[in-house]
């Protein structure tokens, strides 16, 4: 069967595209742009084939579908901003085999601008094609939420920019073949913002009730009870609740473009979000202090080392650079994650605990970091001899809370 969409980079962004396009009955293309990380399960995988999934090692494949959507990844490049060379390549390679009529979506976190810019010229020029006269050229902010079960591909609206309001309307044809609503913006450079709103929405809220956690525990205020009853108010707040630090595959931006026009705001909460794992260190090493222990020697537990619950994603993970502190500090450090068969820190393997309760009893502090599903944490705090809980998960007055 010939693929209808060809999904360009199978990273944290392309395959959940894909497999919601392949759910709705759409045959499906993937082509990888390099050494993206996949966090389906084996299941997953095999109902993505039978519903007529497939993967591409030949570029010419790409030239046989009606709809090309880009997902390449863009992480921090070496002077902090968003790195668009997986982007760029894809393109090249698209632009090779580009037809007449075919409707090409950027859907990778980027910059305004970037898809008049920079995707719009390499295809282009690599295919000898016009953008908005030859071929249609859209972008769309990916709403990924990995993991949500609420919230699902069909029942997410999309936003759609489109060069042209053809090209709008093309892309809008397509993304209404998998969810319930499609949203257009004016252009492209409306629906590029909309991602660096969203994502900076997410991080500079993540950043006030951070420190507000450190500003409660100061004051002796129990935090988690003041987000419970705040969060009743029926307009003008929502809920969001501290951590460890923030990680996953959404970067705050405090660049609206090459440029360099900063957000303040945004650059200010990476700050305070950044400093939250040394946080963590400095509450952990002043609870070992309190029972007579020192940070040098203690036996500490990491529970759940990946940046989201219930996903087996080390994307950014706080984890890192929290048991990296405290080797550093000299601490005996181990795991315990049911997503994690493995895990390395400051190029040595963290040692995990194959029994969780009888880790935790040895442990001289256990550290909550991430609250996965199968974690019974009343059972674990009275297994624990201190636990320090950083997502308020464990019942109130069982754990040590952030």
């Amino acid at each position: 069967m010939p693929a209808d969409l060809a999904v360009i980079g199978l990273g944290p962004f392309g395959l959940p595209l894909a497999q919601a396009a392949v759910a709705a009955g759409i045959p499906t293309l993937g082509y990888r742009t390099g050494a993206e990380a996949g966090s389906l399960s084996p299941a997953e995988v095999r109902r993505m084939l039978s519903g007529g999934f497939r993967h591409a090692s030949n570029p010419t494949e790409l030239g046989r579908v009606r709809t090309a959507v880009i997902c390449a990844p863009t992480p921090r490049g070496a002077d902090g901003g968003l790195d668009l060379s997986q982007v760029e390549t894809a393109a090249r390679t698209l632009a090779g085999q580009l037809r007449p009529h075919t409707t090409v979506i950027l859907e990778s976190p980027v910059y305004p601008g970037t898809t008049e810019d920079v995707l719009r010229p390499l295809l282009e020029k690599g295919s000898g094609l016009r953008a908005g006269r030859d071929f249609h050229l859209a972008y769309s902010p990916s709403r990924v939420d990995p993991g949500n079960r609420e919230f699902t591909p069909a029942g997410t609206p999309r936003v759609i920019g489109g060069l042209t309001p053809a090209c709008t309307e093309s892309a809008a044809a397509f993304y209404g073949r998998l969810t319930d609503k499609v949203v257009r913006a004016r252009g492209p450079r409306e629906a590029e913002t909309v991602q660096l709103l969203e994502t900076n929405y997410r991080h500079v809220n993540i950043a006030l009730v951070n420190e507000m956690a450190v500003l409660c525990h100061d004051l002796g205020v129990d935090l988690w009870d003041v987000v419970r009853c705040a969060e009743t108010k029926p307009f003008g707040f929502q809920a969001f609740r501290p951590g460890p630090g923030v990680g996953g595959h959404g970067l705050p931006l405090d660049l609206t473009g090459p440029a360099g026009r900063g957000l303040r705001m945004v650059e200010l909460a990476q700050q305070v979000n950044s400093r939250m794992p040394r946080y963590v260190i400095q509450r952990a090493a002043a609870l070992l202090n309190e029972h007579g222990k020192s940070a040098r020697g203690a036996r500490v537990l990491l529970l759940g080392v990946t940046y989201k619950p219930d996903l087996a994603d080390l994307q950014g993970t706080p984890a890192q650079e929290i048991a990296g502190r405290l080797m550093e500090l000299g601490a005996s450090v181990s795991y315990h994650d049911p997503y994690v068969p493995s895990w390395s820190v400051l190029n040595r393997p963290v040692p995990r605990a194959d029994s969780l309760y009888e880790a935790v009893a040895d442990a001289d502090l256990t550290i909550l970091l991430q609250h996965h599903r199968t974690y019974d944490l009343q059972g674990l705090s009275v297994k624990a001899q201190l636990l320090l809980d950083t997502r308020g998960a464990a019942p109130t007055g069982a754990a040590h809370r952030l």
